[in-house]
Order: C-alpha cells, then sequence, then structure tokens
C-alpha cells in the first residue's frame, strides 16, 4: 500500500479527476471509489445547501472514501462586474441562438461553500487554484477530513506543503479543464507533468498525486516511476459511462478532433484546456478581454447550454486520444494493471 492508499483506504492509486461545470456524476464518483479508486465532484459551483446534500447522496452510493473539490477565489475577481463591451462581446451568439443575455447574480461564496462542506464532513476535500485559508484546514484536520491541495509549479507545491495539505496533487500542462495557478500567471506556470512530477517529489513531504496526460496504464507507471504515489486521471474518467458530459463533449472526445487543444479562457474568464471549436476559434482575439471569473462564466452560461458543440466548453487533456468509452470501473482497472497490485 502507498501514502494516498493508506490515507484513505484505497485498493488503487488512482483518483478520478473532479469536473466542474456539470460534468461530474453521483454515479461516477460512486464507481470509482467502489473499485478502489478516490472518486471526486467538483462542487465549485453549487451552494452550500448543495453541497449538504451532495455530500449525503455521495455517502448513501458508496461506503468507501470521495472527495469533493472546491475552487479557492482569486482576489482579483472580487467584486467583477459585467460591463456593457463584455455583453456586446457576446451578442452575436445571444441573437444567433435567440437568447436573451442574462442577469448576473451573486455566485456562492467560498467560506460558506467551505463551511457547509466540513459541516457535511466528507472523507476528503480537493482544493484548486490556490492554498485554503488556514482555519479550513485547522477544521478539516479537527474533523478527520483529508485535504487535497493542486499545484502547476515547484513553488505551489512547496505552498500547499507548508501549509499542511496531506496530499498534493501535481498538474502538468497537458491536463484538461482550469488550470490551477495562483503564484504567477498561467503562461508562466505551464510545466508539463513528467517535469513537474519528480521536482515536486524531491521538494516536499506530502504524498504526490501525479495529474495531466495519464489516460492508460503506461502513463500510470510512468508517474509513480518518477515519484509519484499516486495519479489522479481526468479525461480518461470523462468519457465512462457514468460521467455526466453531453453527447457533442463525448463526440470531441473521442473522435480526431481531441488531438489538438488549446488554453481559452473565452468560457469561464479562468484559463482552461479545451478542444478548439467555432467560437474558440471565432473569439481567439478576445482572449485577453473577457472579465474574469464568475462574470465571464455567467455570461457564457446560456450560450454554452444553447448552442451544441459548436458553442460548448469541450475540456480536454492531452492525452484525449488514448481514453475510450467503457464503464468507470473497468477503465480503473486497466489503469491499475501494471502498479504491481
Amino acid at each position: 500500500m502507498g501514502r494516498l492508499e493508506d490515507l484513505l483506504g484505497l485498493e488503487h492509486p488512482i483518483v478520478q479527476g473532479p469536473f466542474g461545470g456539470g460534468l461530474s456524476s453521483v454515479a461516477l464518483a460512486a464507481a470509482v471509489s467502489d473499485a478502489g479508486g478516490l472518486g471526486s465532484y467538483g462542487g465549485h459551483i453549487l451552494a452550500p445547501d448543495r453541497l449538504t446534500a451532495l455530500v449525503a447522496e455521495l455517502k448513501a452510493a458508496t461506503r468507501r472514501a470521495f472527495a469533493v473539490n472546491l475552487w479557492v477565489p482569486h482576489p482579483e475577481e472580487e467584486g467583477a462586474v459585467a460591463t456593457e463591451a463584455d455583453v456586446e462581446r457576446l451578442r452575436p451568439y445571444y441573437d444567433a441562438l435567440g437568447l436573451t443575455p442574462p442577469t448576473l447574480s451573486p455566485s456562492p461564496v467560498f467560506a460558506d461553500q467551505a463551511a457547509a462542506l466540513l459541516a457535511a464532513s466528507p472523507p476528503a476535500i480537493s482544493f484548486v487554484m490556490g492554498v485554503p485559508p488556514a482555519d479550513v484546514l485547522a477544521e478539516a484536520r479537527r474533523r478527520g477530513i483529508v485535504t487535497i491541495g493542486t499545484a502547476t509549479t515547484v513553488d505551489e507545491a512547496i505552498a500547499l506543503d507548508e501549509a499542511g495539505l496531506d496530499a498534493i496533487v501535481a498538474s502538468g500542462s497537458d491536463a484538461g479543464g482550469h488550470r490551477g495557478a495562483f503564484l504567477r500567471p498561467v503562461r508562466e506556470s505551464l510545466v508539463g507533468t513528467f517535469s513537474l512530477v519528480p521536482q515536486v517529489s524531491d521538494k516536499v513531504s506530502a504524498p504526490v498525486i501525479a495529474a495531466g496526460g495519464i489516460a492508460d496504464r503506461r502513463g500510470v507507471v510512468a508517474a509513480l516511476a518518477l515519484g509519484a504515489d499516486a495519479v489522479q486521471v481526468g479525461t480518461g474518467f470523462l468519457v465512462t459511462e457514468e460521467s455526466a458530459a453531453g453527447e457533442a463533449h463525448l463526440r470531441a472526445l473521442l473522435g480526431e478532433e481531441a488531438r489538438v487543444t488549446v488554453l481559452t479562457r473565452l468560457f469561464s474568464g479562468r484559463t482552461a484546456r479545451a478542444i478548439p471549436n467555432r467560437l474558440v476559434r471565432e473569439m481567439a482575439g478576445f482572449e485577453d478581454a473577457v472579465p474574469p471569473y464568475p462574470v465571464q462564466n455567467q455570461l457564457m452560461l446560456p450560450i454554452r447550454r444553447a448552442g451544441g458543440a459548436d458553442h460548448v466548453n469541450l475540456w480536454s487533456g492531452q492525452a484525449a486520444p488514448l481514453v475510450r468509452r467503457r464503464k468507470a470501473a473497468e477503465y480503473l482497472s486497466d489503469l491499475g494493471g501494471h502498479t504491481g497490485e
């Protein structure tokens, strides 16, 4: 057994990456946990009462350990508002799809989310985008909740280790979805997984979870050989039968277009890796102009819901061409096949 397995009672050193924006499902997290890995659920858009209910649903669905993920807020996003220019930039898409620009509403407050999640006491809470507040970590320790932080650079990993996180995800630039950089700009934090993992392993005392570009057992073996205690897999689980990914997203992930991915702020206001589609290509010149999260995320929400493959966020890691559709338990078994288990 490895250090992460000991912390959470896992049978395999495999973590299912948490998906935000409605892509997570209780069925997927439970299937991974029941099969001996760590199932995860992205909760950053959920209100506190919904997080409370989510933990209850997950506890009812599996007797094994699971994690719920939150985003640590960025100071520059506090008080951000949509300008007329931000709305007009998207006007052609609203008009083409017969939509009215949305009225923005307050997003869930991180402190309230964290308090609700701590009270619900999931086995683990994972964080991206920053170092969680000290009081949150202290309360998690008091309640016996395992905390997992996410680093995109060695310096971020050291900051998380010094803060006392129980485990650290070393998230390489190969990874799909949002980039969690928080000490330096994203463009200065694009370290590939297999460069990042051994450097982080050398510098921190907490167990290291390698993430990014790992989609089959070869990637698992390589990550463990480089010093990781476990791996986190996102895109591969996103195409499993229990995933909540839509048909357009699945077609893109399983098709040849997944060979190309880009980093974009257009969908949420935070940088994420996705398969480029019509909207990404048409709006490429506005990457630095769109407002921060959560403003851009709310402005884009009706477009993403109504526009199909041309307008939805097709989150994908760079190893997507290696994945295929199957049940989560079968996939997890294949991932662990050459890890000595």
